[in-house]
């Protein structure tokens, strides 16, 4: 049996990255999400071992110690890491998976996983991804401030991505997701 697709998916905070991947998943099945663990604190309505597993800093560091996770890294004063174990349980099973990632963490993946397909999702504006954060209403001043300073850098990376989609509206970006990944599997079959 050949190994699964390892798809990994970033940009910037509020772009929208959830949202597309909760909408993708409701109608697709054709590919697992991986769940990310965390040191941040938990949002009204996330559950544990669902949307990520919580974990303190200092459980955080003792699996980054005995390299536990495929990519790992500290974003907006937090500590996100991918558990190693699961994501190679689903390739070696011939599944696919998608990551839902920072940059910062799709620079070590693709170090670990070369053949990896990497797709970064851009908001139509800076002022947009603003008013998103405003919207969703889970950052203090201080910590928007953060995002967008960081999202800013981030766009920049854009061209280090194999795949680049306009989250403009959740519906077209779904469509372009899902595109993207079929093309990716017959790609893998021919």
């Amino acid at each position: 049996m050949s190994k699964g697709i390892l798809f990994v998916l970033s940009g910037p905070s509020g772009v929208g990255k959830g949202t597309v991947l909760d909408a993708l998943m409701e109608n697709f099945d054709d590919v697992e999400y991986s769940v990310s663990a965390t040191t941040r604190e938990r949002r009204p309505g996330e559950v544990d071992g669902e949307d990520y597993f919580f974990i303190s800093e200092e459980r955080f560091q003792e699996l980054k110690k005995n390299d536990k996770f495929i990519e790992s890294a500290k974003v907006h004063n937090n500590y996100y890491g991918t558990p190693k174990k699961y994501v190679d349980r689903i390739l070696n099973q011939g599944k696919d998976i998608i990551l839902e990632i920072d940059i910062q963490g799709a620079k070590q993946v693709r170090e670990k996983y070369p053949n990896a397909v990497f797709i970064f999702l851009k908001p139509p504006s800076i002022e947009e991804l603003k008013n998103r954060l405003q919207k969703r209403g889970t950052e203090n001043c201080k910590n928007k401030k953060v995002r967008i300073k960081n999202a800013k850098t981030e766009i920049k990376k854009v061209c280090e991505y194999d795949y680049t989609i306009l989250n403009d509206k959740v519906k077209n970006a779904v469509i372009e997701l899902k595109r993207i990944i079929l093309k990716e599997k017959n790609k893998k079959r021919s």
